[in-house]
């Protein structure tokens, strides 16, 4: 039996309880790496944490508008030193802006860095999006595949080792042993880094949140993936005899199935409005 266990932290909006799940699950079999919330960080990095939720999941916005620094410091008794740290890491962020005169405003999404670990684990803590579930995949369809052939062309044996344990780790997970979603992350995130290309391993981070949000889509609608061994298997054995082609050909089906359950619950979608 797989042990799951739900932590919590306080906020200042409360996020839809399904999505908070998909980011603090943790089991026996592992944690997330960096995509956890802290506990012990000092008062500067509590209010990066509430105010960045905050904004990421719609409490703050351009039409709501940011609270004044005399506010924020009384809300978290904090000194205007401390608050004024908080707000620059937010605005490195993307999330921030502001200028002399002028104060502090939430900037629109597309200012966001959205490949910033936190504002990827703010993200799952938002209402359940397609839109946002199609972009990560449009992402990862650009990088997978070809990360998948670079390994068949570059991988070193020490690097599929970890390919072969996810995979043994997926099949664990089938009879109850392992946790699913963490053997499946650790099977992406090994591709990645036998690649050798270091940009793609900068997008493990990516790969953990778009997986952790699609997993709830794909078992919605073909049931959890338990048994699903072989499609990753066929990747490994491409890689492993040195065919580009067919790894990147192998991977691309792996998600070519995200985006057709994407497809699939549109018209779901579609059909209620």
């Amino acid at each position: 039996m797989i042990e799951r266990v739900y932590f919590g932290f306080p906020r200042l909006a409360a996020p839809d309880p399904v999505c908070i799940r998909i980011y603090v699950m943790t089991s026996r079999f592992g944690r997330r790496r960096d995509m956890r919330a802290p506990s012990d960080r000092n008062l500067t990095y509590t209010i990066v944490e509430r105010l960045g939720q905050s904004i990421v999941t719609g409490a703050y916005n351009a039409k709501t508008g940011f609270p004044v620094e005399s506010a924020l410091c009384e809300t978290f008794k904090a000194s205007r030193s401390v608050l004024r740290e908080a707000v620059k890491m937010l605005t490195a962020k993307g999330l921030l802006a502001a200028r002399p005169r002028q104060g502090t405003w939430v900037e629109p999404e597309d200012s966001w860095n959205l490949l910033d670990p936190d504002v990827l684990r703010w993200l799952t803590e938002r209402k359940f999006s397609l839109e946002l579930l199609t972009e990560f995949t449009e992402v990862r369809m650009a990088v997978e595949p070809m990360a998948a052939s670079l390994a068949a062309r570059c991988a070193k044996p020490a690097t599929l080792i970890p390919i072969r344990d996810a995979i043994s780790r997926i099949k664990a997970a089938a009879r109850g042993d392992d946790d699913p979603l963490e053997s499946e992350i650790a099977f992406h995130v090994a591709v990645l880094r036998a690649s050798g290309n270091r940009f793609y391993s900068q997008l493990e981070d990516l790969i953990d949140t778009a997986l952790r949000i699609s997993i709830r889509l794909t078992n919605q609608f073909k049931g959890p993936a338990h048994g699903e061994v072989s499609a990753r298997k066929r990747v490994l054995d491409a890689i492993e005899a040195r065919d580009g082609r067919k790894a990147h050909a192998h991977m691309e089906v792996l998600l070519r199935e995200v985006l057709e359950v994407i497809a699939m619950a549109e018209k779901k979608q579609r059909r209620r409005a």
